[in-house]
């Protein structure tokens, strides 16, 4: 799901929104981290068993790369990109549990991505693949 999000700008900088309570896509808070991505670096390709994360790219530009392996989904074998970022595309994208993603920072500088999870972070629910020995067929090389 893809939810676009409001930048109120001014001469003194800017507001960003990413979620609130009140809006129809929240289902519940776990916690909110940020991860920093550098550029030209790539993290992929990991998973959540139960996490719903909710992103937003609000420093940077990063290219996220979501995958459906379940093979009884409607999305089955559907890969899904975005360019994220304030001078993108300033979105919520929504990536519910059993999805696989990654992202690659596509700018000349450090990126933020930012996550409102749904459930506290446990060890055990997530799962990870090596970014070259993956069975998704993408080729991070190749530019948007």
């Amino acid at each position: 799901m893809v939810t676009p999000l409001k930048i109120i700008k001014d001469e003194r900088g800017s507001v960003m929104h990413m979620l609130r309570s009140d809006a129809p896509h929240f289902d519940r808070f776990g916690e909110i981290y940020f991860s920093t991505v550098l550029p030209g670096a790539t993290k992929a390709w990991k998973r959540h068993k139960k996490m719903t994360l909710n992103i937003t790219v609000p420093v940077g530009k990063v290219h996220l790369v979501a995958f459906d392996g379940q093979t009884q989904s409607r999305s089955y074998n559907n890969i899904a990109e975005f360019i994220l970022g304030p001078n993108d595309l300033y979105a919520l994208i929504k990536i519910p549990p059993l999805i696989w993603f990654g992202f690659k920072n596509t700018g000349s500088s450090a990126a933020l991505l930012a996550n409102c999870a749904t459930i506290p972070h446990e060890q055990n629910e997530t799962e990870q693949w090596d970014l070259n020995e993956a069975s998704i067929e993408f080729d991070w090389s190749i530019k948007p």
